[in-house]
């Protein structure tokens, strides 16, 4: 209390801190999904390009989603592609086929049909994942009405590099987001979602504050012999900027996302019912409910009500039907892994923290890989030397199932930054300490404020080794702390208003390589 105000007689309380101030963690686990969506609209606002926090998929179902229907109405579909079955003369050398009656089909999707936001942030809560950030740059665009090269990276001209773009920009704004997830990124050109890569890194080391996870194009169908191919021209499109902020997983993963209730015959042939029954021609001649099932598919007065119970009564009556049904379900069910890692990095966060790394884990709904990669084939993923740019691969192990086998950032080969876990945990360190020493701007720049710096950033960095995110055996071998004249500041400094602050860490890192040495030692008698 200043003295000199005193001027009437009397008691006077000051209350004095007894403590000071505390270091508050920022969030670690945020993602934020930039795509499009079904719809983008609540109680008539539009969220068209607006960076949207929910907390649960049924707050996502709310703003994004169709609204659902009233009974007896069809039950809306949030997610509508179409896929044809076009006959090939042999075998596709990738790709997904079915045979019917001796002859190969290649299942090939109306590529302007196809997205992978709605799936992908069904992932994502399915694992675990929490507060999220959606950025909706559009909604589904119109279908061509003709399918893609069996063999063909599919790209979607609906989905735009400018949108995307748009949407990533507008996390500028957002200092909570700690993951960028662009999962229709891979339905870009090549030369498109290069463009847009590099932009995600190059935004991430600027603001400090999150890392991107990315998809490999060619990760859905890899070619068996030449999938290589795919890596590298990965590895070519990234650039060098930023590399320490962005991480990828390949392949994509097959999933149980979406049921057999959730597709029917409108999804394919772009609805065309006579297509469809040329493959049911066989059946039908033996099986006379196929065909009155069919003509009541083709009478437009009763169709709108009754897709549901239509679609079940084909599925008991065709084996063909089914087959084709559960064929193309399982090809609809290949999602990009971005979204599903982001629900992992939260799960490991909550559990442990960001020093864990997200590895040595299993996908939660994930049942088959489209690639099933060997040590050897993945050494080429997780080291090479002429990038150094490490890709994270998702593998199967006999008798434990699939598992997250990669714990690395793009930058591989750099001792400070190859491992996802160092990365995020100092993103984690920086910005919980930014936001803590905010409180000090414009006080004295004396040793008092030091001293008070000094003290709060030690006392938090004392708690994350407790927690086990420092290494050491005590807190002053985990991190150090200086702030000072003649220290971290010279006088100059202090006439300038600069006040330093030096941190030093020993961040945990993961135990990537384990070598445990046999050696025989002869027997020895006492």
């Amino acid at each position: 209390m200043n003295e000199n105000k005193m001027k009437t007689p009397g008691v006077y309380i000051e209350e004095i801190n007894a403590f000071g101030n505390s270091v508050v963690p920022v969030p670690t686990a945020v993602p934020a999904f930039v795509g499009y969506t079904p719809q983008a609209k609540y109680e008539g606002v539009s969220y068209i390009n607006v960076a949207k926090k929910i907390s649960s998929f049924a707050e996502f179902q709310s703003i994004y989603c169709y609204p659902d229907s009233v009974p007896p109405e069809q039950p809306v579909k949030q997610y509508n592609p179409d896929y044809y079955l076009v006959k090939q003369d042999q075998q596709p050398v990738k790709g997904d086929f079915i045979t019917i009656e001796g002859s190969l089909y290649a299942i090939v999707p109306d590529p302007n049909t196809i997205y992978y936001l709605y799936n992908s942030i069904r992932l994502f809560f399915l694992n675990g994942g929490g507060d999220a950030y959606v950025v909706s740059v559009g909604t589904y665009g119109d279908p061509s009405g003709n399918p893609s090269n069996p063999e063909d990276h599919v790209i979607n001209p609906n989905v735009e590099l400018n949108d995307l773009l748009a949407g990533i920009k507008l996390l500028e704004n957002e200092a909570e987001p700690t993951m960028y997830i662009c999962p229709e990124a891979t339905l870009l050109s090549v030369e498109n979602n290069a463009t847009l890569m590099q932009s995600m890194l190059l935004q991430n080391a600027e603001m400090k504050s999150a890392i991107s996870i990315f998809d490999v194009i060619g990760g859905r169908q890899p070619d068996p012999f030449f999938y290589t191919k795919d890596i590298s021209t990965f590895r070519n499109n990234t650039g060098v900027e930023g590399l320490s902020y962005g991480c990828a997983y390949y392949p994509f993963i097959g999933t149980t996302i979406m049921q057999d209730t959730d597709i029917d015959f409108t999804n394919l042939f772009g609805g065309n019912i006579d297509a469809l029954a040329v493959l049911l021609k066989s059946e039908s001649l033996s099986n006379p409910n196929i065909t009155s099932i069919i003509k009541a598919i083709k009478d437009s007065s009763t169709i709108h009500s009754n897709i549901s119970q239509l679609h079940t009564a084909l599925l008991n009556a065709s084996r063909i039907y089914h087959d084709i049904i559960a064929k193309v379900l399982s090809v609809i069910n290949v999602l990009p892994p971005s979204g599903g890692m982001a629900g992992v990095i939260t799960v490991t966060d909550n559990e442990i923290g960001p020093w864990q790394s997200p590895a040595n884990r299993s996908v939660v709904g994930a049942v088959s890989l489209p690639i099933r990669l060997t040590e050897a084939e993945q050494a080429g993923l997780n080291v090479d030397a002429i990038s150094g740019k490490s890709i994270n691969a998702i593998r199967f192990f006999n008798g434990v199932g699939i598992l997250i086998w990669g714990a690395r950032t793009l930058d591989g080969n750099s001792n400070d930054w190859r491992y996802i876990s160092v990365r995020r945990t100092l993103i984690f360190i920086e910005q919980s300490s930014i936001l803590a020493a905010r409180a000090y701007v414009f006080e004295p720049n004396d040793a008092n404020t030091w001293k008070s710096v000094k003290a709060l950033l030690s006392s938090f960095l004392t708690s994350i080794w407790k927690e086990g995110g420092l290494q050491g055996a005590m807190a002053s071998d985990a991190f150090s702390v200086q702030c000072g004249l003649g220290t971290t500041m010279t006088s100059e400094d202090v006439l300038n208003g600069l006040m330093k602050v030096s941190i030093k860490v020993a961040v945990v890192r993961p135990a990537e390589f384990i070598v445990i040495t046999f050696e025989q030692q002869m027997t020895t008698t006492n």
